[in-house]
């Protein structure tokens, strides 16, 4: 009997190494599959040429009328040219290495071509032929990885739909709801996100996928809300001196901020119930010395404190950190990770489980089931959204019940994270140490790109280091960005013999990401070509220069947390932004990055410019929790979202109704975990 619980080994053509790739991609069931949404969609509807703007992408529908010419470009390279009489427009089509394609042009037959619009010399740079019978104006475009391509996750979940489609009748959102907000029902969104018909039922289906993903994540939430009511804390009894005398030897005094998100936090401790709460703070805010005191108050009480960062070389980073701050005769510091040999990881064990280790950092490997602690009563996690609901209430499995110290970097504003971090309360550090140099950001064109890379070589030949940011890459869409690793070997060439480059990608493995960012750190190359994954954390104090290519192809917080790992350092630091938006919206990010530097300006300042948002724009996201919703650009659907909520939860028995058997199965996994901790 089918089941969207079938695995997608199920599905014609997929084998062991397809089901693999898929399942990197969080795809292992049916339902994995037809929820895997779309991240944009390619507007294939037909237009004239009057209509359509320079660099435009468009779908020119007209009669061939000058036979197919190939040309030899060199080593292995081609042009394929023809023209194509459009109304009363003649345009000049080219395809790029596609020779194979001049046998389907034939004169005087109508053709419909896709591609990128030049107005002055009246021609299209062509990406594909479409097929005569298309009627639909949107084509969908998914992520994709390097070993499965975005056509081959589309053909796969065609064929789903067609052998599963029947079964989408278990409605997630209940029905009231449904027509308070005129939403589609469940089978509606899904085949609307993946086969639109106009871009009207693509909004349709992306605003009720938006919803329900907001909901889902607001009933968890309010689940997690409710069961922590349930659950007693212990009273974390520091010694308030201890802390004082601690805070006044410090090398540096604290900013008034940060003395205000300390009371905040250690009168939580306090309280005979435990803390959930979110520590938020701009890029160099100074929340790890937050986190410190925080700890150091758990040791005084007699208990012990654990941090867990979303890296090993963050994590190694912390442990110096904070390791600094402390007297090791009197608290003992130690970092566990994947990578610590196991006589010494059996060690670190047996000392936790003694209470000899007050402070324990770490990875993932805090969270596994061998590990014991003596009396945990603090547990910090860094970087929060990098950790999902079910990590956190591990965490708090290997001890009894401790409180949780979330923190971020990623500036949101106080409306949006109260709502999208619902179970938490929320400490901002709004505020940076005094004396701290402000990075220095310029917007340049793409003509102008010779002078940023001229000044990076300056820069480098003063002994700094430097980021070079390319955006991240999807197999469909090489014609639109440039690709890491051709920007990489471009300035490997320029550079050498002098300067060595190295290259980051999200491709590369956790252990590979790691030995790439550790030999940056320590100089063995001085030009680092990265996608985002450096976008958080990793300190490396002689970076002075941020090059970020296609600016205005990132979210205002990435570029904001880009450019905060330059500045680390005492020496000056610089920002290039290479962009040549094309809207109104583009101008203003990109004016926006070059006037403040500050995070939560900018997040309030994305908010303001984001609006509605739109079904055809990339998705960036303050909180990259949601594959479909953006929760800034869509607060007002959060807030309702958490209001439907909070009113189902607040009924006694509301999982047992009929109508609720979906979405109660959906949470289960949640509720159960947390009663776990009664």
């Amino acid at each position: 009997m089918p089941s969207l619980l079938d695995s997608i080994s199920e599905l014609s053509g997929v084998g062991p190494k397809r089901e693999q790739a898929l399942n990197k991609l969080g795809v292992f069931t049916i339902d994995d599959l037809l929820t895997y949404y779309p991240r944009r969609y390619n507007d294939l509807a037909q237009k004239l040429p009057s209509e359509t703007l320079d660099g435009e992408k468009v779908t020119f529908k007209g009669l061939v009328t000058s036979p197919p010419v190939v040309s030899r470009l060199g080593f292995k390279k081609t042009r394929l040219n023809f023209r194509l009489t459009v109304s009363h427009d003649t345009i000049q089509i080219s395809f790029f290495n596609q020779p194979w394609l001049s046998k389907n042009i034939v004169v005087g037959e109508e053709v419909a071509i896709y591609g990128t619009y030049n107005k002055a010399h009246q021609s299209l740079s062509a990406i594909k032929m479409m097929p005569k019978n298309n009627e639909n104006e949107l084509e969908a475009i998914y992520p994709s990885s390097k070993e499965i391509k975005a056509g081959t996750i589309k053909d796969l979940i065609f064929q789903a739909l067609g052998k599963y489609g029947d079964l989408l009748t278990q409605e997630i959102i209940p029905s009231d709801i449904r027509r308070r907000y005129r939403l589609m029902n469940y089978h509606d969104t899904v085949f609307g996100m993946h086969a639109p018909e106009n871009e009207f039922l693509a909004g349709e289906a992306r605003r009720t996928a938006s919803f329900m993903e907001f909901f889902v994540f607001q009933m968890r939430l309010q689940v997690i809300k409710q069961m922590d009511r349930h659950n007693q804390g212990r009273s974390v009894n520091f010694d308030n001196q201890q802390l004082k005398s601690f805070i006044k030897v410090l090398p540096f005094e604290l900013t008034a901020a940060q003395k205000k998100v300390v009371n905040e936090i250690v009168r939580d401790m306090r309280r005979p119930v435990h803390m959930n709460r979110l520590l938020q703070g701009d890029v160099g805010s100074g929340k790890t010395v937050v986190a410190a005191l925080a700890m150091y108050a758990a040791i005084t009480a007699g208990m012990q404190a654990t941090l867990m960062a979303p890296t090993e070389i963050l994590a190694q980073q912390h442990a110096r950190t904070i390791g600094n701050y402390f007297d090791p005769s009197e608290v003992r510091v130690e970092i566990l990770t994947g990578t610590t040999k196991a006589a010494a990881r059996r060690q670190i064990l047996a000392d936790l489980a003694e209470g000899d280790i007050d402070i324990l950092i770490g990875t993932h490997a805090l969270i596994q089931p061998d590990i014991a602690f003596h009396n945990l009563g603090l547990a910090v996690i860094d970087e929060q959204h990098r950790f999902g609901v079910q990590q956190r209430a591990t965490l708090r499995k290997v001890g009894v019940n401790p409180d949780i110290l979330a923190m971020t970097a990623t500036p949101i504003p106080r409306t949006l994270a109260i709502t999208a971090y619902g179970e938490m309360d929320v400490s901002i550090i709004d505020q940076l140490p005094a004396g701290r140099k402000k990075i220095k950001t310029y917007w340049l064109r793409h003509n102008k790109i010779a002078k940023a890379i001229q000044f990076v070589k300056e820069q480098l030949a003063s002994g700094a280091q430097a980021y070079v940011v390319t955006p991240l890459i999807e197999e469909s869409e090489t014609l639109d960005v440039q690709n890491a690793q051709a920007v990489y070997e471009e300035l490997s060439t320029y550079f050498a013999p002098k300067f060595n480059v190295g290259l980051l990608h999200g491709r590369l493995s956790n252990d590979e990401k790691d030995t790439v960012m550790t030999a940056f750190k320590a100089n063995e190359f001085q030009v680092l070509v990265a996608t985002t994954v450096i976008e958080v954390g990793v300190d490396v104090p002689n970076a002075t220069v941020m090059l970020i290519l296609d600016a205005d192809r990132f979210g205002l917080s990435q570029l904001h947390q880009l450019r905060g790992r330059v500045g680390r350092g005492e020496r000056q630091a610089y920002t290039f932004l290479v962009s040549d938006p094309k809207t109104q919206y583009g101008i203003d990010r990109m004016e926006a990055m070059v006037e403040t530097t500050d995070g939560f300006v900018l997040a309030q300042k994305d908010l303001e410019l984001r609006g509605a948002g739109d079904v055809l724009g990339n998705r960036q996201s303050g909180v990259p929790e949601f594959r479909v919703g953006d929760p800034i650009a869509d607060l007002a659907m959060m807030n309702v979202a958490q209001e439907e909520a909070i009113e189902i939860v607040s009924q006694p028995d509301w999982d047992k109704s009929p109508e609720m058997v979906g979405l109660a199965e959906m949470l289960s996994e949640t509720m159960n975990r947390y009663r776990n901790f009664d």
